[in-house]
């Protein structure tokens, strides 16, 4: 019997592979067609293995894998992968978003070329209190800056509210995690939850609704409503765990190499996935990062990367382009480009949230601060605040970011920072609309509602202001994988993190 290994072997590879080369504008048509004569699958659509096993293609597999990393890509130069590249776009680009101007596709003004759109000021660089504070300014007042947040109470409440708030939106969107929208959307209807206000729930809804379509497999028995006790284990809640650890153990100073370490050392392979999977056999293979990311890695521009920022962000308060180079040190072990980029303007936007004076639209705007302004992903994400803060209708506004993003893979980083850019600038710092909002637009459902929640966590400021439907099920529990953490409670967990936010 075939071993069925998800998301590494060649075979598999290939046709995300070739997707992924005609979104960056690489010339795979010769490639193609070769995998395509010698009967080799399309890329999966949702799960990490082709339905029919097919081992006789693994040498072609893993000849055009190597062939297809090397051709060059046409967008190379607006999106590029070292920091220092990133960091001289960043420093004269536009970090600020015009709502009152509808974008076009590629996310710029209509009937303007990027280098002739107007321009806000600069990131601005000073001192408050002994800390740097680098913020974008708002849309209606330029002039203001964001304050550092105090060291204390303060911090650590702000803190305790992001844990907690990634764990209610990471589990929120467990139960619908790889639906289609209309899926999502019958189910949440057929129990009298739509527009989203609560947890997803089994209860009421119709058996042919659910034979339809089922609940996600892993999911379903620890997050629907009625199966609820305690925060269970999920990928978006290991990592963050792994990165604090990685701050106790190598510092704020630490290295991809030290990540890689940490992994190794900590992180079970069977509970990587996508690029993380791969860069992990990577690593077994002998190969080093940056490497790590490119080898025979088609999920390289995913979510897997910014899923892992939210420490990053929480450890800088008010400084987001050190919350983003942080975040770029990680994310290269397994991304490149636009999936460096989210874990960068993740981290950047948590940072601004941080210091308990930015709104969320101020913290978005820093985000966008810290990445390429010509990229994929910073289009998509200024398509989702101008949708969000155009439409009232928050449905019509996911229909609008399917209908143009829905080329991209469930799993990839570009639509998926739009619809959390866009979730978060509707809800308007509302924490319930901002995690109901995050998850109702399809996807990526439990990563994009743990990165809103994280956020609006942080804007609520304190545990107490967030609903007590949300963090009552959570009983100050946490599961995970990453053994030295199982069990701990969101309180001890915000106090380990505010060690490592004050630490010199």
């Amino acid at each position: 019997m075939t071993l069925r290994l998800t998301w590494v072997q060649p075979e598999d590879l290939v046709g995300h592979e070739l997707r992924q080369a005609s979104e960056d504008g690489r010339d795979a048509e010769t490639l193609a067609a070769r995998w395509t004569e010698a009967g080799g699958p399309p890329a999966p659509d949702a799960a990490g293995a082709s339905g029919t096993p097919r081992p006789d293609l693994r040498r072609l597999a893993e000849e055009l894998l190597d062939t297809l990393t090397s051709l060059p890509s046409p967008l190379a130069a607006q999106e590029p992968t070292t920091l220092s590249s990133i960091q001289e776009l960043t420093t004269a680009a536009p970090i600020a978003v015009w709502a009152s101007v509808p974008l076009g596709r590629d996310g710029w003004a209509h009937g303007t070329a990027p280098p002739a759109a107007p321009r806000p000021p600069r990131l601005d660089r000073h001192r408050t209190g002994g800390a740097v504070v680098e913020v974008a300014p708002t849309l209606s007042a330029p002039e203001e800056r964001l304050p550092t947040t105090p060291n204390g109470t303060a911090l650590r409440d702000r803190l305790h509210a992001a844990w907690l708030g990634r764990a209610v939106g990471c589990l929120l969107g467990k139960p619908v995690e790889k639906l289609p929208l209309p899926a999502l959307r019958a189910l949440a209807r057929a129990a009298g939850n739509w527009p989203l206000t609560t947890w997803f729930t089994a209860r009421g809804v119709p058996p042919e609704l659910l034979a339809a379509h089922p609940w996600n497999r892993r999911s379903a028995a620890t997050s629907l409503a009625e199966n609820i006790d305690g925060m269970p284990e999920d990928d978006d809640l290991n990592y963050p765990l792994l990165n604090l650890l990685l701050l106790q153990r190598y510092g704020r100073d630490f290295t991809t190499a030290d990540v890689a370490r940490l992994w190794l050392d900590e992180l079970p392979a069977g509970r990587t996935f996508t690029a993380e999977r791969v860069a992990y056999r990577n690593l077994l293979d002998g190969v080093e990062p940056p490497l790590t990311a490119l080898r025979r890695n088609p999920f390289r521009e995913w979510i897997g990367a910014q899923i892992r920022a939210d420490v990053h962000g929480w450890t800088h308060p008010g400084d987001p382009v050190a919350a983003a180079a942080q975040a770029y040190r990680d994310a290269v072990l397994t991304h490149t480009a636009n999936g460096v980029y989210g874990a960068m303007f993740v981290a950047g936007t948590l940072a601004a949230a941080a210091t308990g004076a930015a709104d969320v639209h101020q913290a978005l705007a820093a985000g966008l601060g810290v990445i390429p302004p010509r990229s994929r992903l910073a289009a998509a994400v200024r398509l989702g605040i101008t949708a969000a803060g155009s439409t009232p209708d928050f449905d019509a506004v996911v229909d609008r970011l399917h209908a143009e993003l829905g080329g991209y893979h469930w799993v990839h980083a570009v639509p998926n920072a739009a619809l959390l850019a866009a979730a978060l600038t509707h809800a308007d710092g509302d924490f319930s609309r901002s995690v109901c909002a995050a998850v109702s637009g399809g996807w990526d459902t439990d990563s994009n509602g743990a990165t809103a929640g994280s956020v609006a966590g942080l804007l609520a400021g304190h545990p107490d202001r967030l609903p007590e439907r949300w963090t009552s099920p959570l009983k100050n529990r946490l599961s995970t994988s990453v053994a030295s953490f199982d069990g701990i409670g969101f309180d001890t967990l915000a106090e380990l993190t505010h060690t490592e936010a004050v630490r010199p």
